[in-house]
Order: structure tokens, then C-alpha cells, then sequence
């Protein structure tokens, strides 16, 4: 797998990645792009026998062939909508193969595990773990309460501050606006009012309404930056309240969220950001993740973790 023109889908037979593969093959067609089904799974080589304590080795061909029939019925759903697909099986940590993998894929879209059950040997905590080390952005998809069914991207939600991250998250929340023609809202969260997880530290004569007139100042300028003179139409709220709690009230309205990493490099790549890892556990909607590069690439990874 060597083109950016690709999406890179991992699965593992469950119905969060059929969900994921749905998303992904609907996103491919949609702007003539290929997918690359990945596999990846878990060799044991030997185990304690129950009867002499001794050990014996596993034979190994029945997980692949496990996995090889995913990949078949994977394959057969692509073909069926008529996507260009490719594929492979990668014995090893699931998480770490699609890192690497990612550096040469435009995109990379797995499912949500809640419950893991026989799935767990091929992709286990993926959604968890995948989006904080990637180096493409990563979309993640929940399982549908009445199953794996995909909805048509209409609406977007992008989560913003003054961070490059982002700026990063914008740039592609456009992108994507613009590849399914739907709308697009930017908003910028801060938690000022009293309740769990007020800012408590704040004087008690700050303004609210001052400070959420900054905040949207900001948040304009950002979107106009990033807007240019395309005439695209994005809508822009401040507002007040838990970044993360907010986002996943939109994930309920909308078709999918998008939001920046933390970075990566040195510690600070083990990081995913507090509001991005609970907008992933509770968003009802799929939820793209996209890395920023441009504050961690060529410093040392010290300095990257000091400009946390």
C-alpha cells in the first residue's frame, strides 16, 4: 500500500467494523477513492497443556483462515458497491500495524468496540489507541443501535479553539463539508458557568458575556483564515459549557464530529487530549480524529512535551 488516494479499513468480522467498512466504502465511492482491508491478528505459538504441564505448540492455521474469511466477506461488500479494493493479513498488534500503515493512507477508519467478545483477538482497544499515534487522520465509527447501517454525512460539527491542532481539525471539517455537500458548523466551548468543571479559578468579576465574545472574535478569525475567498458558508458559535460534553450532544443531531490531537512526539504522542477520548466514548456519530504535525515535526521530543 503505497497511494494517498487510499482508506486504509481495518476489520475484524464484528458489527462495529462491518458499521466501519459501511462508512468507509460510502466515503471511498464518494470521492473515487480505494480501500485496503486490513486483518490483523494475534499468533500464540504455544500454550501449558491441562494434562502434563508441559507445552504444545498451537497450530496457527485456523486463526488464519479466521481472519482470511473476514477479509473474503470484507472484500465482497466492496464489490458490491463497486469500490476498488485491496487487502491484506498482518499477524501482530493490531493498533501498532495500522499506525504504521497509516503513513501511507489518506485516511484511516475503524469501529467502536464497547464490548469486545470474539473480536477482541483481532482489534481490541484499536479505536482507542489508533487515534492518538496515527499519521492520517482516523475516523471512528460506533455501532448503530439497530445495527450496522450508514448515514449520509448532511451535517458536521468541528471542534475548535486557538490550538493548531484545530486549525488542523478545520481544514479537513472543510474538506469533508465539501466532498459530501453538507453543512458545516464550528464551535468553541468554555466552561465558565458554576456547576462540575467550572473554571473555579476565574475572578468572580469576569464577564461571561465578555469572555464568549472573545472567544467567538477568535473563533471567527480562525474560520475566516481558513475560509479564504471561497464563499463557503460555515456557521460559528461560542459557547459555555464542557468542550467534550457538548460535542457528544451534537454527535446525537449530527452525522459526523471532527476534532484535533494533542500532537504527537516524545510523551506527548501517548496523549490523545481529554475532550478528543470522550467525544470518542460517547459520541453517537462517527468522530474523525486528525493529527496536527506541524507543532511536533523535527523538535525534540522533550521540547514537543514541554509546548504541552
Amino acid at each position: 500500500m503505497t497511494s494517498k488516494n487510499v482508506i486504509l479499513v481495518g476489520v475484524d468480522g464484528s458489527p462495529e467494523s462491518v458499521g466501519a467498512l459501511d462508512w468507509a466504502l460510502a466515503r471511498a465511492k464518494q470521492a473515487g477513492m480505494s480501500i485496503h482491508l486490513i486483518c490483523a491478528y494475534s499468533l500464540p505459538s504455544f500454550t501449558a497443556s491441562s494434562l502434563d504441564g508441559g507445552y504444545v505448540t498451537l497450530d496457527d492455521s485456523v486463526i488464519r483462515e479466521g481472519a482470511q474469511s473476514v477479509i473474503d466477506d470484507a472484500h465482497a461488500r466492496a464489490a458490491a458497491m463497486g469500490v476498488e479494493c485491496n487487502e491484506s493479513l498482518h499477524p501482530g498488534d493490531p493498533a501498532g500495524i495500522l499506525v504504521e500503515l497509516s503513513k501511507e493512507a489518506a485516511l484511516v477508519v475503524v469501529g467502536n468496540h464497547t464490548n469486545a467478545g470474539i473480536a477482541e483477538r483481532l482489534l481490541g482497544s484499536v479505536s482507542a489507541a489508533l487515534p492518538a499515534h496515527a499519521h492520517c487522520p482516523v475516523v471512528v465509527v460506533p455501532r448503530h443501535a439497530g445495527g450496522s447501517q450508514f448515514t449520509p454525512v448532511e451535517r458536521i460539527v468541528v471542534g475548535l479553539d486557538s490550538s493548531i491542532p484545530g486549525s488542523s481539525a478545520l481544514s479537513h471539517a472543510i474538506g469533508e463539508a465539501k466532498l459530501w455537500d453538507a453543512s458545516l458548523t464550528a464551535i468553541s466551548a468554555v466552561t465558565l458557568s458554576t456547576g462540575v468543571g467550572m473554571m473555579t479559578w476565574l475572578p468572580t468579576t469576569v464577564d461571561r458575556d465578555n469572555v464568549l465574545k472573545d472567544v467567538q472574535r477568535a473563533l471567527d478569525s480562525i474560520v475566516d483564515q481558513e475560509l479564504g475567498d471561497s464563499g463557503m458558508k460555515v456557521a460559528r458559535h461560542a459557547l459555555d459549557g464542557n468542550p467534550a460534553a457538548l460535542l457528544a450532544e451534537f454527535s446525537t443531531a449530527v452525522d459526523l464530529l471532527v476534532v484535533g490531537t494533542r500532537g504527537r512526539g516524545g510523551f506527548a504522542g501517548l496523549l490523545l487530549g481529554s475532550t478528543s477520548q470522550a467525544v470518542l466514548n460517547h459520541s453517537t456519530c462517527p468522530v474523525m480524529v486528525v493529527p496536527s504535525r506541524r507543532i511536533d515535526e523535527g523538535l525534540d521530543p522533550t521540547e514537543a512535551w514541554a509546548r504541552r
